[in-house]
């Protein structure tokens, strides 16, 4: 049975960065305060040019830059995100268009922070049955425009940005290995974003505050680490893997105090496992695959390694999968 295995790599972020300091004088908050709850320094803020699918486009280019492949040769785009360019049609149908991706089918999947991971099952499956496939696989945001930049709490948190990978069938024992998914539709009110306010009046309800994320940030906590670190070990178990032979491990980039929890839960060493939050801050859907192609770039990712992603997002989504670079 074919695997499918990641063939290049890129990213995108906005030029302009907003750092703690800046965000000081907008809200009530402090470096110091952002830098201790979060590990967040910085974050990339999209402009005039930079709507989500511009940016997935250029991260798009960039992976098809790496692996020599034209856009002709894509047979499916799928856009992971949850702050689409429109509701319809798909970004990833924009993201088409953009850079001329004439013989591809396209379409989004929502599963918030997770849908990259969930996109890259969903890859998977799709080359398993068509190997000769080639998979176009982005996630991307721009959660700027749906943070409330009157709350502290949220807007500290979040950054825009794309990555973008090419998929294609594996003649060896490279590629996705296997996965574990999860939801729980019973616990979204721990983070959720609305839809812009319904044009009808009977379907409207009382507590609506607009199209802007919401967060509980402290029960998301207990439930990021612990949700994370079962699919993790669940599938370890079921692909024969213990933790010493995974290479390095690229987690969902949250927030620096759950990322240091699972790891001391997984046994970690530091040196395993990526972290670029400060950087970036939670750019969602576009988290991993920013992460992967930064570590592919700094040779992090070696042939024949064993990789892990792990993620959490509201829904709640949450999962793992691993595969062989």
């Amino acid at each position: 049975m074919s695997k499918a295995v990641i063939l290049g790599t890129g990213s995108c972020l906005p030029k302009r960065v907003v750092t703690n300091a800046e965000l000081e004088q907008m809200v009530d908050t402090s470096d110091e305060w952002v830098t201790t709850r979060t590990g967040i320094k910085n974050r990339h803020i999209a402009g005039e040019g930079e709507l989500n699918y511009q940016l997935a486009a250029k991260a798009a280019r960039r992976a098809l830059a790496v692996t020599g492949i034209e856009p002709q040769e894509i047979d499916l785009i799928i856009v992971a995100t949850l702050s689409p360019h429109m509701i319809m049609p798909s970004t990833a149908c924009f993201v088409q268009a953009e850079i001329g991706a004439v013989n591809a089918f396209a379409y989004d999947i929502n599963a918030a922070c997770a849908g990259f991971t969930y996109g890259l099952d969903l890859a998977s499956q799709y080359i398993q049955n068509r190997p000769n496939m080639k998979i176009l696989l982005i996630g991307s945001e721009t959660l700027s425009a749906r943070v409330n930049w009157e709350d502290r709490n949220t807007c500290v948190l979040f950054g825009d940005g794309a990555g973008a990978v090419i998929l294609g069938s594996s003649s060896d024992d490279r590629g996705v290995m296997g996965s574990r998914l999860h939801s729980d539709g019973n616990s979204w009110h721990m983070l959720c974003m609305d839809s812009p306010e319904s044009q009808n009046p009977d379907l409207r309800y009382d507590d609506y505050v607009g199209p802007l994320i919401r967060m509980n940030g402290s029960e998301i906590f207990k439930q990021a680490v612990r949700m994370m670190e079962d699919a993790v070990n669940t599938l370890l178990r079921e692909q024969g893997v213990t933790m010493d032979e995974i290479s390095i491990l690229i987690p969902h980039q949250a927030n620096i105090r759950i990322l240091k929890k699972l790891r001391e839960r997984l046994g970690l060493p530091e040196e395993r496992v990526f972290i670029n939050l400060s950087k970036y801050g939670n750019t969602s859907a576009a988290s991993i695959p920013i992460a992967l192609d930064e570590a592919h770039r700094q040779g992090r990712l070696q042939r024949g390694d064993l990789v892990l992603l792990c993620t959490f997002g509201g829904g709640l989504t949450w999962g793992s999968l691993l595969l062989r670079w």
